[in-house]
């Protein structure tokens, strides 16, 4: 049987997964205007790979907390819970500050220079800064220790390609490299 404080982490969980599916959608809307004004995609493999690990890891969240009798423990929550609304809001700040631009994909427009200002000035990839964030903290709001490590070690994983896929393809449509400054930045930093 479910108790209340699984419940509401299953209606967290839930909603996530909502949010999940509405920037699938949004993204594909920007996806359509990107490919129409002569952008293309890069690395379409790694979707699959990507919204598996998503799915997976949503599912195995709410199977960890209810199957294995997962506590709350307010101790760890209430950082995780912050962990977890940080790496909201650096994922939120990142598409609006993209724009249309924004997209799941890796989707460049040639000769469009890459986005370098707000949140950009200080991190290559605040969007998935976010993501990981995300996936370390949420599973830990309700003691889904199993699921932090694994998806964290996997998302991990599937970031250092995808970051170089990406960079790749905005340094052969867009001019990254010109727009990076000597220094690295955080993301490249762990992961490049």
């Amino acid at each position: 049987m479910v108790d209340a404080s699984q419940g509401a982490f299953l209606v967290v969980i839930s909603l996530v997964g909502a949010q999940r599916l509405w920037e699938v959608r949004r993204s594909h809307i920007h996806e359509l205007a990107i490919r129409t004004a002569g952008g293309r995609e890069h690395a379409p493999g790694q979707m699959t790979v990507m919204a598996a690990l998503h799915v997976a890891w949503i599912l195995s969240m709410g199977v960890e907390v209810v199957a294995l009798h997962r506590p709350l423990c307010v101790a760890v929550a209430v950082p995780a819970a912050v962990l977890f609304i940080l790496g909201q809001a650096l994922r939120i700040v990142a598409m609006r500050t993209l724009g249309t631009r924004w997209t799941v994909r890796i989707m460049t427009l040639p000769g469009v220079p890459a986005v370098g200002h707000g949140v950009f000035r200080w991190l290559r990839h605040p969007n998935y800064v976010g993501v990981a964030l995300e996936i370390f903290a949420l599973p830990l709001v309700h003691g889904a220790w199993v699921t932090s490590a694994l998806f964290t070690v996997a998302n991990g994983v599937l970031l250092r390609a995808r970051i170089k896929a990406e960079e790749a393809a905005l340094t052969e449509d867009s001019c990254y490299d010109a727009m990076i400054p000597p220094r690295a930045r955080l993301v490249s930093r762990l992961f490049g």
